[in-house]
């Protein structure tokens, strides 16, 4: 046989463990666990067939925000519009805005009603912390004086539903959660977006199988930050946010800190929680990918070469081998190149449906995937260069320790 078939025949045979043996990653079916089971903790107790504690907790939302203006019209009105049973307010904290953020969001308070609003600044942020962090630890300290149960952690290019924070809280208490988090559904309206967005959160699961985290004896650790509930008991537990204030992938982090405190972690894909964030264009996307990548990789050249091969094995063997053996007569690397194909495309399909995308994209997987070959390459080089990750004005270089 020759070099190329025996790749086709590698690449299929990870595809075969990745579509049996990585968590059943590419099922999009793990959404808020129910809430007629368990029974809460503490003084909140389940209502049988209410589908709610009784009381329903105290509960805080929490936003960080820098620069928001343009997606704050967008998102925060849904949080204060949140039909939420029981007592909720909303803590606004401010990063270091230059765009009038913080104005907006007393000024969309003010018009809209619904939940209170406090406005906070911290400052800039003290040496070894990143700034959204910074903002939470100013947000999360005032709610924690105030006495909630839960705090809802959620970013500000963040809409919910007016019943998200309800069906949030009650599978939490149902399930005698510390920390349920869902991946907010992102934009996908452009031609990019439609290549690049669903991809993300695919590699994301196959990365973070959400069933291997929502296991009574887990098998992964993760959370997605645009949307976490968590008990503030377990927040202080687990020493968040300071035990992670250096962290640039901050909600694998905190979830990493909350499950070493001996917190029950949730993570699923989101109904009614939608990010209303933009990234019309190639660039903007590549920004998005490109600033954290590397930290994903712990900043490893090792891990960074492995990662390049594992992805050319896995994504660009199979169409190589599919194309190069109908043409060049190599009846092995063409079937098995694709057969891998296929069964790649096969799992890629029910996220696309999850983001009401035509299945026709599923067979350009690869393609997307050497975008993101090049994403990561690009965010290394950048970080050696002195780059480190950049978000809104801000470098963050490698931290001194990783939490």
């Amino acid at each position: 046989m020759s070099t190329l078939a025996w790749f086709a025949l590698g690449s299929l045979a990870v595809w075969g463990w990745l579509a049996l043996g990585q968590g059943f990653f590419w099922r999009t079916d793990q959404r808020l666990p129910p809430t007629a089971r368990g029974r809460a903790r503490g003084e909140a107790g389940e209502v049988a067939g209410s589908g709610g504690p009784d009381p329903w907790p105290y509960v805080i939302v929490v936003v960080p925000a820098r620069d928001e203006a343009e997606v704050l019209p967008l998102s925060l009105p849904s949080l204060l519009a949140q039909e939420y049973p029981g007592v909720a307010e909303v803590i606004l904290a401010d990063d270091g805005s230059t765009d009038g953020t913080g104005r907006l969001a007393a000024d969309l308070a003010g018009r809209y009603g619904g939940l209170p609003l406090t406005v906070v600044s911290p400052g800039e942020p003290e040496p070894g912390w990143t700034g959204k962090l910074w903002a939470l630890r100013h947000g999360m300290a005032l709610a924690r004086a105030r006495g909630p149960e839960f705090l809802l952690l959620t970013d500000a290019d963040i809409a919910h539903e007016p019943d998200s924070l309800r069906l949030l809280v009650s599978a939490a208490v149902a399930n005698d959660l510390d920390l349920v988090s869902q991946m907010a559904r992102l934009r996908v309206k452009s031609l990019w977006e439609r290549l690049v967005v669903p991809a993300f959160v695919y590699f994301f699961a196959q990365l973070y199988p959400f069933r291997w985290i929502n296991r009574a004896r887990p098998l992964a650790t993760a959370a997605a930050g645009g949307c976490v509930l968590l008990r503030t008991e377990t927040a202080v537990a687990a020493d968040v946010p300071d035990a992670i204030r250096q962290a640039v992938i901050d909600d694998v982090s905190m979830a990493r800190a909350v499950r070493r405190a001996g917190g029950r972690i949730w993570l699923g894909l989101a109904e009614r929680v939608d990010s209303v964030r933009p990234y019309p264009g190639l660039g903007e996307l590549w920004r998005m990918v490109a600033r954290s990548a590397y930290a994903q990789l712990r900043h490893s050249p090792l891990l960074l070469v492995g990662t390049v091969a594992g992805l050319a094995l896995v994504y660009l063997v199979p169409p190589v081998a599919t194309v190069a053996g109908v043409l060049g007569g190599d009846a092995v690397a063409a079937w098995a190149g694709g057969a891998a194909w296929a069964v790649m495309a096969g799992t890629y399909g029910p996220m696309l449906r999850y983001y009401r995308q035509p299945l026709w994209l599923a067979p350009l997987l690869p393609f997307t995937a050497f975008l993101y070959l090049l994403m990561t390459v690009d965010s290394a080089v950048r970080h050696h260069r002195g780059g480190g990750a950049a978000w809104k004005g801000r470098t963050y270089s490698r931290p001194e320790t990783t939490s």
